[in-house]
């Protein structure tokens, strides 16, 4: 399957230090991308907009190539991760910022994770870490804890490279390659075990943004995200040891013979 390109030329407004790509997988979002597109023009005079169209039926290629987009475009759904791990590939920006086309995120709530890219953060993550003060937590949700507890940090909570916005830099690239992108946890388990400096930085609450297609008990993508979370995990114990680096603590295993 070849994709298609077409490119555009990118709006302008205040210029930063270093040049961003923006990367938005979309799939039939028309409704929302012109104002996804803006938001993202205003970061940077030279941005470089990079639009993953998969699947989409309503437009959504011209909307993107009219907005100032490099588009590559598939007939075929290929899912948000997939869509960014394709951009990845096609960006050329020190800095790489990853947004849905689905979800309008003004461009300062977006710049954090650019600024703390140029200071020195490889993986700047989005603080949000999903509803945690309820009775039965979305599985999801804990999924995203229990690894950056396995992966021994805990500090980071539920921040995860599955939530957008986030950004990576160059050097995160290089490190973890575009193609671990497609399985997120395990792209953020590999920057964290790599040594990586991997940071929650600012908190955007897509919980409260997403469609209401993405909420409540039947999250298609539940299953998805959860068996990512477990491919992560498989990784990391291949990459370090069976107890994932953890001691046996003070077990008497004597005991149970």
């Amino acid at each position: 399957m070849h994709p298609t390109r077409k490119r555009g030329r990118a709006g302008k407004s205040a210029r930063i230090c270093s040049k961003v790509s923006v990367i938005i997988p979309v799939m039939n979002e028309s409704s929302t991308l012109p104002a996804v597109l803006n938001e993202a023009k205003k970061l940077q005079s030279d941005i470089e907009l990079i639009t993953i169209v998969n699947g989409s039926t309503d437009g959504s290629a011209a909307i993107a190539q009219s907005g100032g987009a490099h588009v590559v475009s598939f007939d075929e759904p290929l899912g948000h991760d997939v869509g960014r791990s394709v951009g990845a590939r096609e960006a050329h920006g020190d800095i790489l910022l990853f947004i849905d086309g689905d979800i309008i995120i003004p461009a300062a709530q977006l710049q954090p994770y650019i600024q703390a890219v140029e200071a020195g953060v490889d993986i700047a993550l989005n603080k949000y870490n999903g509803p945690v003060r309820k009775h039965n937590v979305h599985p999801v949700v804990m999924a995203k804890h229990a690894l950056n507890t396995v992966l021994g940090r805990s500090d980071l909570k539920g921040a995860s490279m599955t939530t957008v916005p986030h950004a990576i830099s160059r050097r995160a690239l290089t490190e973890i390659g575009a193609e671990s992108l497609a399985v997120p946890p395990k792209a953020h388990a590999m920057a964290v075990q790599r040594g990586l400096r991997v940071e929650a930085v600012h908190l955007v609450p897509v919980g409260l943004m997403n469609p209401l297609r993405r909420r409540g008990k039947d999250d298609p993508l539940r299953d998805v995200i959860l068996g990512d979370h477990l491919e992560a995990l498989h990784w990391f114990i291949q990459a370090t040891d069976k107890r994932g680096m953890r001691t046996d603590l003070a077990r008497n295993r004597s005991m149970v013979r």
